[in-house]
Formats: structure tokens, C-alpha cells, sequence
């Protein structure tokens, strides 16, 4: 039974939805935030990097773009431009929420 268990896949691991915020420079750098210490900073890394290229994007095209705003079934991502870098906010959606849209 040994040789089996190398070929079995552990159970992926459920994360809870964060709300917080978190500000990052131009760069990406996370300057500060209020998300909790159990969220994995590569997935806030990957978030900012998104935020900041959508407004890099946005100001390339010659679009005024000072919010973004992202709706999932039960996140709510916003975020807003700050002089190169930007703030971003993740929110969950509450139970009563989730109700009235189904």
C-alpha cells in the first residue's frame, strides 16, 4: 500500500474569501495592507499585478480609467488608481446578498 500512496493526490485546500485592502507602487510592491496573514502573498501579487497592467492598459488607449471594479458570484474586487500604484479593496458578498441574486 505504500507504493500507491506516492501516485494519490492530497485534497486541495480551501481558502476563506479575504476582506480587506491592500495599496501597492507602480511596481507592484505591496506597501501596506489589511488582509489576513492566512492569504498567500502570491495571490495578492497576482492580483495587483492585474489591477496595475488594466490601468497601465487604460492610460495607454488614451481611456480615463480611476476605478475598477471586478463582480464574482461571491468576491467583489475594487480597486483605484493612486499615482502609478493603486489601492485595491476584496470584499465578500453577504449571505443576504448571494439570496436576492439567485
Amino acid at each position: 500500500m505504500g507504493l500507491l500512496s506516492l501516485f494519490t493526490k492530497s485534497a486541495p485546500t480551501l481558502l476563506r474569501l479575504p476582506s480587506g485592502s491592500f495599496t501597492v507602487d507602480r511596481e507592484g510592491r505591496v506597501l501596506m495592507g489589511t488582509l489576513p496573514s492566512s492569504f498567500p502573498v502570491e495571490l495578492v501579487s497576482d492580483i495587483a499585478q492585474q489591477v496595475l497592467t488594466a490601468f497601465r492598459d487604460a492610460a495607454a488607449a488614451q481611456l480615463p480609467l480611476a476605478e475598477l471594479v471586478i463582480n464574482y458570484p461571491s468576491l467583489k474586487i475594487s480597486a483605484r488608481e493612486l499615482r502609478g500604484g493603486a489601492i485595491v479593496f476584496l470584499s465578500t458578498k453577504s449571505p443576504e446578498v448571494l439570496a436576492r441574486q439567485s
